[in-house]
C-alpha cells in the first residue's frame, strides 16, 4: 500500500474526505501563509561600502534615499549578540518567532497603565516591523506581523535574523544599522567596540528619535548601566569590567565616516552600487600616500595649483595597491574630480613606447647618435623644453632627457601611422582619434590618456619581462590586462605563447634601462650612491602651457603613477614633471619596500659589434665594442660618420695625391658629424676633434661643409612688431665644419655682410619671396628659398 492510501486511512485522511470545504479552507491557510512572507524583505537602498584588502573601512556612498544604511553584515559581534538579547530578547533561542508570556505581560501592564509603557515584541517581531516600515500600530498590524514572524523563522536561521536586525535597527538621524553606527558614533569598526561602547548601541534602537548621542544624556547613560548591570548579574561580564565600563563617557556627536579612498568609492560604486566591496587597496601604504600628496599639497596650492593624483599598481598581480583621485581641495578647485580617470595632454610620457616599438623593430640602437638641432617638418618646429640642442646624442640618453625634438624626428623615421596604430593594442582609451589628426605632436603631448591607463601600460611591460624571465622564456597572450581593484578578482595573464605579446622582453628591458638612467629631482641626484637606494625606471612629462605634470616609475613589483595641475586644465609657471610630479613619485617609492632590479632576459639578447662614437653597426673604420641587442633582424645601417681621411706628416692638414706622395701620408679614420650637428655637438663634446683644413696647396672638391640653421629653405615666416611697434628683424645662421672660415651673405643676389667664427646676421626682408646664398672664402655655398608673409 502506497503513501496515499496509508494516509486516507489516518484520522487526517478521514478528516478531508468528510470535510472537503474545511480541507480546501485550511489548504488555501497554508497556502497563504507560505506566501505571506515576501521573498525580499528589506527592499530597501544601502550604501557603496569600500573596504580595504585587510577588511578596514576606506570610504562609503550614502544610499539613495539619503541613509547611512550599509548592506547586510556578514556577521554580528559576539558583544552585540549578548547585549542585544539581555537588553530586547532574552529568550530569543527558544520561541518561534513570538513570546506568549512578553505579550501577556505587556498587554496587562499597558491596560494598567492606559497608554503603551511596555513592549512584548521579541527581535523577530522588530525584524518583521522594521521590513514594514510606516504600517500602523493597530492591533491588526500586530497580528500580521506576528503571523510574519512565525513564517521568518521556518525561512531562515537565528543567526540570519540577528544580522537582518543588526543591519536594518535605526540609530536617530539617517543612521541605520549597526556597522553604520559604530563609525558615527565611536569611530570604530563594531567588532572593535568595548563593552560600554556595545551596550549604548545596543539600547539606541528602542527609542532612536528620543534618545540620541549628545542629548538626553542622563535617560542613554540610565539605560546603559541598566544593561550593564543585568550583564553583570547574568555573568557575562566580571565586576571589573562593570565597573570599568560605568566609567567610559557616552558618545557626544556623529563621527565623519572615514574617507581615506573617495575618488575609489565613487569609481567602485559605478558598477557596484549598493554594494560592499572588499577592494586591493593596502590600508595602511592608502593612508602613507595620502599623507604624501597631503604634504606636497600644502607647497603646490602656493603655485595656484590645487590638484594631484597617486596611483600604485603591484605588478606580478596588476592589483592597485593605492588609488589617491585627488587632493583634499575644495569645490571651487575640483575636489570631487577623479585624476586618475581623467584624461589629459601625455606629455613626454609614452616616448618609452617609441623607444622600444623602434628597438623591437630592429630600427634603433641604444648608443645611436640621433640629431638634434633644429628642425621644421612640414610647418612643424618642435622645440626642447630647454630650448637648446645636443647636436647629436645618443638615442638612450635623449630618453632619459625627454628631449623633443629627437623624439620627433625618431616618430617620422619610424612611421606616424605605425605608431598610431600600436598605442591601440595598449587601449589607451583616450588615444582615439587618427594618426593625421594627432600628427607629430602625438609623441610630445598631443593626445590625452588617463593616470590609470599610463600605469597599467608601463605595468603591463614590467610584468612583460618578469613573466619572460620565471618561464621558459615565454610571453603570455593577455599580458596588457585591466588592473583589479576587487580582492576577489585575479587577472588573467592568458595562455604561455612563444610569440611577444607586442614588444619583446629585451626591448623593454633597455627601455627600462635606459629609464633608470634619468636626473632625479633636487635633492635625489646622488641616489645611486646609497646602499638602501632604489633602481626606479621613470618618466617624467610636461604639457604644453604647463597644464599637467606626470611622473610614472616602474620596478621589477610596483608601478606608481602621478599627476599634478589643475583639474579645470589652468596652467602654472614651474609646473613640470620633474620639479611638481617627480618628488610625490619618489616619496611614494620611499614607503613602497625595495625590491631588486628586473633581470635580463638573455634568452632575447645577442651580441654585435657597433662603433663606439656613433652607436652605428661597426665598420672597418670606426673603434668598436660589444652591446648586447634584441635577437632580430636589426635595419639599422653601418656607421655614417666614419670616414678615412688622409693626413700629412705632422697630421696637420688633409691631403691628397694633388699635393703630396702616398708614401708621405698618413690615413686614419675620422669621426665626422654634418655641420648643423657638429656645430652643437662640439660645444659639449671637448673630445670631439674638428675634421682639419686642407692644405693650401691641394685641390679639393666642393664638399658639404656649411648649412642653414635658421631658417631652412621653403619657410614661411612672419615678423612680430615690438613694444613700439616696429617689426622685429629675421635672425640667419648656418653652421660651417671649418673654424674662423670667411663667409659672405647674399640676399637677392645682393651682397649684404660677411662673417667669421661665429655665422649669423639680421636682416629685415620685405614681404614676398627671397634667395638667401651664402659662400665661403674657398667657394663652398648655401641657398635656401623663403617666404616672408605680411
Amino acid at each position: 500500500m502506497g503513501f496515499v492510501g496509508k494516509l486516507k486511512n489516518t484520522v487526517i485522511g478521514k478528516f478531508l474526505r468528510n470535510n472537503p470545504k474545511k480541507s480546501i479552507a485550511v489548504a488555501v491557510l497554508l497556502i497563504a501563509y507560505y506566501f505571506c512572507l515576501p521573498k525580499q524583505l528589506f527592499n530597501v537602498p544601502t550604501a557603496t561600502v569600500v573596504e580595504s584588502e585587510e577588511g578596514l573601512l576606506l570610504g562609503a556612498q550614502i544610499a539613495s534615499d539619503g541613509q547611512w544604511r550599509f548592506p547586510k553584515v556578514d556577521s554580528i559581534p559576539k558583544k552585540f549578540e549578548h547585549c542585544l538579547l539581555q537588553f530586547e530578547d532574552a529568550h530569543f533561542y527558544k520561541h518561534f518567532g513570538f513570546n506568549p508570556v512578553s505579550i501577556a505581560k505587556a498587554i496587562g501592564q499597558n491596560i494598567k497603565a492606559g497608554k503603551t509603557v511596555r513592549g512584548g515584541s521579541t527581535i523577530t517581531q522588530q525584524v518583521i516591523r522594521l521590513a514594514r516600515k510606516g504600517k500602523s500600530r493597530s492591533y491588526a498590524e500586530k497580528f500580521i506581523e506576528l503571523i510574519w514572524a512565525t513564517r521568518l523563522e521556518f525561512r531562515y536561521s537565528k543567526e540570519e535574523i540577528l544580522k537582518m536586525y543588526a543591519s536594518n535597527a535605526p540609530y536617530g538621524g539617517n543612521v541605520v544599522g549597526l556597522e553604520v553606527a559604530s563609525w558615527r558614533y565611536f569611530g570604530l569598526k563594531s567588532h572593535q567596540l568595548s563593552w560600554a561602547e556595545t551596550a549604548t548601541l545596543a539600547v539606541l534602537p528602542n527609542a532612536p528619535s528620543l534618545i540620541y548621542p549628545g542629548k538626553n544624556q542622563q535617560r542613554l547613560l540610565v539605560k546603559r548601566n541598566k544593561l550593564l548591570r543585568k550583564l553583570l548579574a547574568n555573568g557575562i561580564i566580571n565586576k571589573t569590567t562593570y565597573d570599568l565600563a560605568l566609567l567610559e563617557e557616552l558618545p557626544q556627536k556623529p563621527y565623519a565616516l572615514p574617507q581615506n579612498a573617495q575618488h575609489l568609492v565613487t569609481h567602485l560604486s559605478k558598477k557596484h552600487k549598493g554594494e560592499r566591496v572588499v577592494s586591493t587597496i593596502k590600508a595602511p601604504l592608502q593612508a602613507s600616500v595620502n599623507a604624501v600628496v597631503q604634504k606636497h599639497y600644502s607647497h603646490l596650492k602656493q603655485n595656484q595649483v590645487y590638484n594631484a593624483a597617486v596611483l600604485v599598481l603591484d605588478v606580478n598581480t596588476r592589483k592597485v595597491l593605492a588609488y589617491v583621485g585627488n587632493t583634499k581641495t575644495d569645490k571651487n578647485h575640483q575636489k570631487d574630480v577623479d585624476m586618475v580617470q581623467a584624461n589629459r595632454s601625455t606629455g613626454s610620457t609614452i616616448k618609452p613606447l617609441l623607444y622600444t616599438a623602434m628597438l623591437d623593430a630592429g630600427e634603433l640602437l641604444p648608443n645611436m647618435l640621433v640629431a638634434d638641432i633644429p628642425t621644421q617638418i612640414a610647418g612643424y618646429t618642435p622645440q626642447n623644453f630647454n630650448e637648446d640642442f645636443s647636436g647629436a646624442v645618443e638615442a638612450k640618453k635623449a630618453l632619459a632627457r625627454s628631449l623633443n625634438i629627437p623624439a620627433v624626428r625618431l616618430l617620422q623615421s619610424y612611421g606616424l601611422q605605425k605608431f598610431r596604430d600600436q598605442l591601440d593594442l595598449f587601449n589607451l582609451k583616450g588615444i582615439n582619434k587618427s594618426a593625421d589628426h594627432y600628427g607629430l605632436t602625438l609623441i610630445l603631448g598631443g593626445a590625452e590618456s588617463s593616470l590609470w591607463d599610463l600605469c597599467k601600460t608601463y605595468a603591463s611591460m614590467a610584468s612583460t619581462v618578469n613573466h619572460f624571465n620565471t618561464t621558459s622564456s615565454e610571453y603570455f597572450t593577455k599580458e596588457f590586462a585591466e588592473p583589479v581593484l576587487k580582492a576577489n578578482e585575479t587577472v588573467d595573464f592568458g595562455k604561455k605563447s612563444t610569440e611577444k605579446t607586442i614588444f619583446d622582453a629585451a626591448s623593454i628591458y633597455l627601455t627600462f634601462e635606459a629609464m633608470k638612467e634619468v636626473n632625479r629631482p633636487e635633492g635625489q641626484e646622488s641616489w645611486e650612491f646609497y646602499d638602501s637606494s632604489k633602481p626606479i625606471a621613470w618618466k617624467t612629462g610636461t604639457s604644453f602651457g604647463n597644464k599637467d605634470a606626470w611622473a610614472i616609475g616602474a620596478t621589477k613589483n610596483y608601478v606608481v603613477g602621478v599627476w599634478v595641475g589643475n583639474a579645470d586644465g589652468e596652467g602654472r609657471p614651474n609646473v613640470t614633471g620633474v620639479t611638481s610630479a617627480a618628488p610625490i613619485l619618489f616619496d611614494v617609492f620611499n614607503v613602497l619596500p625595495k625590491t631588486s632590479w628586473f633581470l635580463k632576459p638573455l634568452d632575447e639578447f645577442t651580441e654585435i659589434d657597433v662603433c663606439s662614437n656613433s652607436g652605428y653597426l661597426a665598420t672597418p673604420n670606426c673603434p668598436t665594442k660589444k652591446i648586447s641587442i634584441p635577437a632580430k633582424q636589426n635595419y639599422v645601417k653601418a656607421c655614417p660618420y666614419h670616414k678615412l681621411v688622409h693626413l700629412d706628416a705632422k697630421q696637420q692638414f688633409q691631403v691628397n695625391t694633388s699635393c703630396e706622395l702616398l708614401e708621405n701620408m698618413v690615413t686614419k679614420p675620422w669621426f665626422v658629424l654634418p655641420p648643423i650637428q657638429e656645430f652643437y655637438y662640439k660645444k659639449t663634446n671637448v673630445t670631439y676633434k674638428t675634421l682639419p683644413d686642407f692644405r693650401n696647396d691641394c685641390k679639393t672638391e666642393n664638399a658639404k661643409v656649411m648649412e642653414f640653421i635658421y631658417p631652412k629653405s621653403g619657410a614661411k615666416i612672419t615678423l612680430p612688431k615690438n613694444f613700439e611697434g616696429e617689426t622685429n628683424e629675421l635672425v640667419l645662421k648656418i653652421a660651417h665644419s671649418k673654424s674662423k672660415t670667411k663667409v659672405f651673405w647674399y640676399v637677392d643676389d645682393r651682397f649684404v655682410k660677411q662673417t667669421a667664427t661665429f655665422h649669423e646676421i639680421a636682416i629685415l626682408p620685405k614681404p614676398g619671396v627671397h634667395k638667401i646664398t651664402v659662400v665661403d672664402e674657398v667657394g663652398n655655398d648655401a641657398v635656401i628659398w623663403i617666404t616672408i608673409l605680411e
